[in-house]
């Protein structure tokens, strides 16, 4: 497999797409591509930035990605402007499927049942990677946003597929008040609320890594005694909203959406045990609910009974697992005897230096490591990052998640 990747910060939507995928297509020296991967942040207009790569590649291509916060290449990391990037793949042999499915919106696990069933059934499938619309219900006023949960949708592609491929990939953003549509492209045409996936076979094999980057605030657990779907009203029956104000020491916390410094997470290791970040699973708070009654989180995948740990984003720690992580992912590659041909960098927007107010970006890490070993990288900033963690594919928060796309060493 050989990659290219290209990038463009300009408004002119149409040239951007053109401009970024005749960049990528020379980097890799590839004039006839099997497969577009194309982000783009929520500003631009995605149709004009669809067609602008449709002039360049024509008709027969598909094309996949969607919206983004902001992009990642091995040289160019932004979301600010109009950021765009693009990479072209081009595989001998058959390596690579493509389908999608739409109305998200009217049922999650519906829309992963539809698409997973098209991609199942091929020889040596290696893993899924999929893209899908996060917002259901745009943030409207102070209303948090409703979210296509992705539990749902990963419940119906594991349905599906009949397997255990392993399913990595995103739910998308466009910007981040949440405010904005989001779109997907999917093979053939651009869409909202939908889902597009690639089925990825033979001799390409996935390595990926999560990089993590929160720690717990307390050694307190607190149990959740009211919930509905993804909305928690009560801990330890108090009500949650009073919980919160007593950690923050003021409610000035309940204006951010999604919360900025606090999140729920779920140990799945020993309770007494030393915290392990790669053992715990976390979750977004995206606001407070109307009256003040509660909070939503990213996903609804928790339920009442269970016990969860307030968790603060640790910009250091975060900082040094996406170092340490990418790291240990090129070593692991390389002592199994293969070859990364090209790199996907798949970032929560709540990582960037201007969100997370860091020095430096975290992405820069990831970066370093592939510019040493000349792995082409396509990297873009998510709303929630899919990938296996403790035996199972799962929507995740707060991550990040490489993965290198290999073939046999020469």
């Amino acid at each position: 497999m050989r990659a290219g990747v290209g990038y463009s910060n300009q408004e002119d939507a149409f040239l951007a797409g053109r401009r970024a995928v005749q960049e990528a297509m020379a980097a890799g020296r590839i004039s006839s591509p099997d497969l577009v991967l194309a982000f783009c942040c929520g500003n631009l207009d995605h149709f004009r930035f669809y067609q602008g790569i449709r002039s360049v590649i024509g008709d027969e291509v598909p094309v996949v990605g969607g919206s983004a916060i902001g992009v990642i290449t091995n040289h160019h990391l932004s979301y600010s402007g109009h950021p765009a990037a693009i990479a072209v793949l081009q595989s001998e042999g058959a390596c690579f499927r493509v389908e999608a499915a739409g109305d998200i919106h009217r049922g999650a696990r519906q829309a992963g049942v539809r698409m997973a069933r098209a991609l199942s059934g091929g020889q040596d499938p290696r893993a899924l990677l999929v893209f899908y619309d996060s917002i259901k219900v745009r943030t409207s006023g102070k209303a948090p946003p409703v979210l296509n949960p992705s539990s749902h949708l990963i419940e119906g592609m594991e349905e599906g597929l009949g397997n255990q491929v392993p399913i990595l990939g995103a739910g998308l953003l466009g910007d981040y008040s949440l405010a904005w549509p989001v779109y997907q492209f999917c093979g053939f045409h651009a869409a909202r609320q939908a889902v597009a996936g690639i089925m990825f076979t033979g001799d390409i094999i996935p390595y990926f890594r999560i990089m993590h980057g929160c720690t717990p605030l307390d050694g307190v657990y607190r149990e959740i005694t009211n919930m509905e779907g993804a909305n928690i009203y009560e801990l330890d029956g108090r009500p949650i909203v009073e919980v919160i104000d007593g950690l923050y020491g003021d409610r000035r916390w309940r204006d951010q959406h999604p919360v900025e410094l606090l999140t729920i997470g779920v140990n799945h290791a020993g309770r007494f045990e030393e915290p392990r970040e790669d053992c715990y699973v976390n979750r977004l708070i995206t606001g407070v609910l109307p009256g003040d009654s509660g909070i939503g989180i990213f996903e609804p995948d928790l339920d009442n009974g269970t016990e969860i740990q307030f968790m603060l984003r640790d910009a250091d720690k975060m900082i040094r697992s996406a170092r340490y992580n990418a790291r240990r992912l090129m070593d692991r590659v390389t002592a199994d005897g293969r070859k990364a041909a090209f790199a996907m960098y798949i970032d929560c927007a709540g990582r960037t230096a201007a969100y997370s107010k860091t020095p430096v970006e975290e992405a820069s890490e990831v970066q370093k490591v592939l510019n040493r070993h000349g792995v082409p990288l396509l990297g873009f900033y998510s709303g929630v990052e899919i990938a296996p963690l403790l035996g199972k594919s799962r929507g995740l928060d707060w991550t990040g998640v490489l993965i290198l796309f290999t073939v046999p060493g020469e």
